[in-house]
């Protein structure tokens, strides 16, 4: 299996994600994209909100520039902490939950956002997502 994401690995992630929100009965906003931040697969469920279309690429994008889970970062960017600001850099990055890294045999391929439910709920259809990444 080849260290990249390719677009019938993207979709597999995809389509796990949308079942999961399915399955909970919250839509939602899922972006997959590669190890250098670019888009490869995007699905909003209807009555997703379309302000969470954004949201939930930069969550994946985040977490790729990041290589870290963006529920990682939310404590690091409270005021006062060592990365406070983050948020501001890189054309906008997101510190808090739905935005999970995309590992395959320990080389980070990519990264999956979800944005639309609560940061709980992003989570969940997140790591579901992650999931169906075929190894």
């Amino acid at each position: 299996m080849s260290a990249s994401l390719s677009h019938a690995d993207a979709r597999a992630v995809l389509d796990a994600g949308l079942a999961h929100a399915a399955e909970i009965g919250q839509p939602m906003n899922v972006a997959v994209v590669d190890d250098g931040g670019h888009l490869v697969a995007f699905a909003r469920m209807d009555g997703a909100i379309k302000a969470s279309i954004d949201i939930s690429t930069r969550k994946a994008v985040t977490s790729v520039l990041m290589a870290a889970p963006t529920a990682a970062l939310t404590p690091l960017v409270q005021p006062g902490a060592e990365l406070y600001g983050l948020e501001q850099t890189a054309g906008g990055m997101v510190a808090f939950g739905g935005g999970i890294p995309l590992v395959r045999d320990g080389v980070l391929v990519g990264a999956v956002g979800v944005s639309a439910g609560s940061v709980e709920q992003d989570v969940s259809v997140a790591e579901a997502a992650v999931a169906a990444l075929p190894g």
